[in-house]
Order: C-alpha cells, then sequence, then structure tokens
C-alpha cells in the first residue's frame, strides 16, 4: 500500500509548509490527482486519518480534484480520453500516444491559520 507513504509525504510537505509560513495548523488542503497517478482513492481514503493524527493535517478539510487522463495520438494527432496507459486511439487504433495529463499528483494549496 504505496498510499500510506504518499500520505505521510504530503504531510510532510504542509509541515514544512506551514512552519515556513509560521502558522500552526492547516484549514484546507487542497490535492490534484490523475487518474494515471496509480492512487487507490479508497486506500488513500482509509488511511488519510491515521497518517494526519497528531499533525498539522489532523482536523483538515481536504480537497480532491481527479484529472481525467488525456493523451494524444502520434500518428493521426487526436485528442482523446484514456482510462488506462495502454489503451489505442479511438480514432485509428495506434498505440503510439503522448499522455498530456492524468499523472498529476499535486498539493494545489494549502490555508492555514
Amino acid at each position: 500500500m504505496h498510499e500510506l507513504s504518499i500520505a505521510l509525504g504530503i504531510v510532510d510537505i504542509a509541515e514544512k509548509e506551514t512552519k515556513k509560513a509560521k502558522k500552526k495548523k492547516v484549514e484546507l488542503i487542497e490535492l490534484e490527482i490523475g487518474t494515471l497517478a496509480g492512487i487507490e482513492f479508497d486506500s488513500l481514503d482509509f488511511i488519510w486519518p491515521s497518517a494526519v493524527k497528531n499533525t498539522v493535517l489532523e482536523g483538515a478539510e481536504r480537497r480532491i480534484n481527479i484529472i481525467e487522463a488525456l493523451a494524444k495520438c502520434g500518428d493521426c494527432n487526436h485528442t482523446f480520453k484514456i482510462k488506462n496507459v495502454y489503451d489505442s486511439c479511438p480514432k485509428c487504433n495506434s498505440y503510439l500516444k503522448s499522455i498530456l495529463k492524468g499523472k498529476e499528483l499535486l498539493i494545489k494549496s494549502l490555508e492555514v491559520s
């Protein structure tokens, strides 16, 4: 379950940024996570309370913006949504593509007090 290490990494960043801002706690954390980031959202939800206990994130509101994956075909230049990295172009069936978005795993914002 790598979601634990991801959650602990988020806690570490939040702790550092809160300290840098000379504040004590986080009121809101906003995350952007792509559908191809390899995150199991149910696992992240399950582990979150344990990971943030006794940290600046304990009690903080958490918002997750899910970024849908988008690719561009390398053969026909068609842009299309994908669910898996191995999906083919729906227009020409080529597997040659560039992933434009969907791999994000970002802390978009922190509201601290």
